[in-house]
């Protein structure tokens, strides 16, 4: 006789029951509906004063603290742009914000994408030590910096131009933007790497021929930080510049700001033309920058 024991018959596999998908669909469209109706709350509260900064900004002086609030302009026109326009050099200041987000952008694309590069790629001693160093750096505030730096840049003669604010994103990038391309290069099958290296490929060619190619998700979400940023720096403007001609859009919408009274329709024109930008850039490159922030956050 055989030892092994005769095979129980499989018991039927039951499907659920009508009443339990009813159920089940039931509460789905209630965590769906709640966490639509999250959302939208959130989205209503952010967005809420922008809406008013350009109600504001198309109004007469008269309407903006006018009872009942009236969001809708009674009499809208574009003439507080003009205004504004006029009043302070906008211009000038939108130059020089220009200037100063376009060349620290591109250096903290390049310099970023190189050392991310090389913490995700290649092998080397002390290369995870060096990261958590890195990654440490993220933790000290500008301000314990502040007087640090500006003694070195004083004595480099920098002070008073676009220097302070540009010339640190060519050497080292920024450490947030490091982290995110080492998280994305490390998404990258090394299969490429070690095939480009076989046909001869050296590491420089690799980085640029192949790798920084594909990844145009994490440069879009790089950029976008990088131009916000940039675009709104206030405290490095403020401690490295001192000529006027050489303000950048955040200190400029000082001047709108006077010592006993605030012209707020001009204040707020101003401030809308500084703000479109950033909306448009953000916008224009949102799908990137959400599959970069995914991919690069939580993959590796």
């Amino acid at each position: 006789m055989s030892d092994l024991a005769p095979a129980r018959p499989e018991e039927p596999v039951r499907a659920p029951r009508p009443e339990r998908l009813a159920s089940r669909s039931r509460n789905e469209a209630i965590v769906a509906a709640f966490s639509y109706a999250v959302i939208l709350l959130l989205a209503f509260a952010f967005v809420l004063p922008f809406a008013w900064q350009v109600s504001s900004a198309l109004k007469p002086p008269e309407e903006i603290f006018a009872l009942p609030i009236q969001w809708i302009p009674r009499h809208p026109g574009l003439q507080n742009f003009a205004e504004a326009w006029k009043a302070n050099p906008l211009g000038r200041y939108t130059v020089n914000t220009a200037r100063l987000t376009i060349l620290s952008l591109v250096g903290h694309i390049l310099v970023s994408s190189f050392i991310g590069y090389g913490f995700a790629k290649r092998r080397f001693p002390g290369r995870e030590v060096l990261f958590m160093i890195l990654l440490a750096t993220m933790m000290v505030p500008f301000h314990v910096k502040a007087v640090p730096l500006y003694i070195i840049f004083k004595k480099l003669g920098w002070i008073d131009s676009l220097k302070p604010l540009v010339i640190p994103a060519y050497f080292g990038g920024d450490a947030v933007f490091i982290f995110l391309f080492r998280q994305f290069f490390r998404s990258i099958p090394n299969d490429l790497d070690e095939a480009a290296e076989i046909d001869g490929c050296n590491p420089l060619y690799i980085y640029w021929r192949i790798i920084f190619p594909l990844s145009k998700p994490v440069i879009a979400t790089v950029a976008i930080f990088s131009f916000m940023g940039s675009w709104n720096e206030l405290w490095g403007p403020l401690i490295y510049l001192n000529t006027r001609e050489k303000y950048t859009l955040s200190i400029g919408l000082r001047y709108f700001l006077g010592e006993y009274t605030i012209e707020y329709h001009l204040f707020m024109a101003a401030s809308l033309i500084a703000v479109i930008p950033c909306v448009a850039i953000f916008f224009v490159f949102q799908r990137y920058f959400v599959k970069g922030v995914v991919m690069s956050g939580l993959k590796g």
